[in-house]
């Protein structure tokens, strides 16, 4: 059966569960939601230096379940998913977008499905689950960035027994990208290219005060590094009109085990300042690696398809200046963001959002990655680059349509030979209409 049919198939299952559960789990159906979400997606990268250029126009379609609970003291439950990629353009010549599979003969895939469930259970205000997920944490968070959702595969606890804390828990063992089907593809260091059999975390939130929260996260990639994250998180409404943020960001990444990646001593820092004003908004971005390696995070993806289709980044870096195509993350590398957004509701037009910001790196030295790391290359001795980003947003707020957003943004990043990413221009029209099933 293809993958498509396949794809269709589980929805269907999944959607239709309602139909066949016994009486005594009214609390299984009663809480039980069932979502489709229409993504199309326009995607044009283009490269200059003689680089191949990447280009394309898909169609998602995802659908969710996510069944409520059956009563008494363990709750029961399960989620499941299926998505489907179709090809509407996509020239063989301009593949690697990461939207579709790109097969041997170099022709990107027509279509593509996968569809996973989780088993998830309940006992007071902890929910524990196992299964194919989309687990989102500062050390450990699959993306949503393409068509088809990144997903992983292993055990995740998520637990708010104290007011005002939520700690999480997860113990991984394989990741599926975009454009693989497969639930079983590898975890990665994805700037380093390398696997790791497992990958672990532990963390949580605290709430402060009203605002202010604060926030500790510590995972373990097998092999590869033990990384740490804090976070301070604060927020002071001086009126209705005007609000003052700050935030602090630290991750900690060292070597571990077998030390697959090479040497690690890492300490990457981040500073965020920002002061909203009705329907403005202007912030201040400050970002620093310390060490002589690149902040690395988490990838997935078959191992045995690097290159082609390779592993793809995660969402696990939560410093203040990862832009649209950088993350500004190069060895000893410092850069500032100056951002500005502007909600157009207080002009009249509800739903209609505009963002602009500019990002500057500099100070980039690779020079001291040993040459056996797999690090090793990517970077000159003084690399420095910049990336301007701007992005219009408009989300349909009622009517039948309720709830459709239309996103266009466009990335221009230029760098010198040392910082390793090179010049391009990175356009995107995304439409994303969800539909409550259930």
């Amino acid at each position: 059966m293809n993958h498509a049919r396949t794809t269709v198939l589980l929805l269907a299952s999944a959607c239709a569960v309602t139909s066949f559960a016994a009486e005594p789990a009214r609390g299984f159906i009663a809480d039980s939601s069932a979502q489709l979400l229409l993504r199309n997606s326009y995607f044009n990268r283009s490269k200059e230096d003689g680089r191949r250029d990447a280009r394309d126009w898909t169609q998602g379609v995802l659908g969710q379940f996510n069944s409520g609970f059956t009563e008494g003291t363990l709750g029961v439950g399960m989620d499941a998913f299926a998505y489907l990629g179709l090809k509407l353009d996509a020239p063989a010549d301009k593949s690697g977008t990461g939207n579709l599979p790109v097969h041997d003969d170099g022709e990107p895939a027509d279509s593509y499905g996968k569809g996973g469930a989780a088993l998830k259970l309940r006992l007071s205000d902890s929910v524990l689950k196992y299964g194919e997920q989309r687990p989102e944490t500062p050390v450990f968070g699959v993306s949503h960035f393409r068509i088809v959702p990144q997903t992983a595969t292993g055990l995740s606890l998520v637990s708010r027994e104290v007011e005002a804390l939520e700690v999480q828990a997860g113990h991984f063992t394989s990741g599926t990208s975009p454009v693989t089907t497969n639930g079983d593809g590898d975890l990665w260091a994805v700037m380093a290219g390398v696997p790791t059999a497992t990958a672990d975390y532990l963390g949580g939130t605290y709430q402060l005060s009203p605002g202010v929260s604060a926030t500790l996260y510590g995972s373990r990639f097998e092999d590869i590094w033990n990384q740490y994250y804090a976070n301070l998180d604060a927020r002071i409404d001086l009126d209705p009109h005007n609000q003052l943020g700050l935030g602090l960001t630290a991750y900690r990444t060292l070597d571990e085990g077998q030390a697959k990646a090479g040497e690690i001593n890492n300490t990457s820092l981040g500073l965020s300042t920002f002061w909203r004003s009705g329907g403005h908004r202007w912030l201040l971005g400050l970002q620093k690696i310390d060490g002589d390696t690149p902040f690395d995070y988490l990838g997935v993806g078959d191992k045995n398809r690097h290159g082609r289709n390779g592993n793809d980044q995660g969402a696990s870096i939560l410093l203040p200046n990862a832009a649209q195509f950088s993350d500004f993350n190069g060895p000893q590398e410092r850069s500032w963001q100056l951002r500005y957004d502007l909600a157009l509701a207080t002009y009249g037009v509800p739903g209609l959002s505009f963002m602009s910001r500019f990002v500057r790196g500099w100070g980039i030295d690779g020079s001291h990655i040993a040459a056996s790391s797999p690090y090793a290359g990517r970077y000159g001795d003084d690399g420095e680059h910049h990336e301007i980003n701007l992005e219009l947003r408009y989300v349909v707020q009622s009517g039948p349509a309720k709830g459709l957003s239309v996103r266009a943004r466009q990335a221009w990043h230029r760098a010198d030979r040392d910082q390793g990413s090179g010049d391009l221009d990175d356009f995107r029209l995304i439409t994303d209409y969800p539909i409550d099933i259930l």
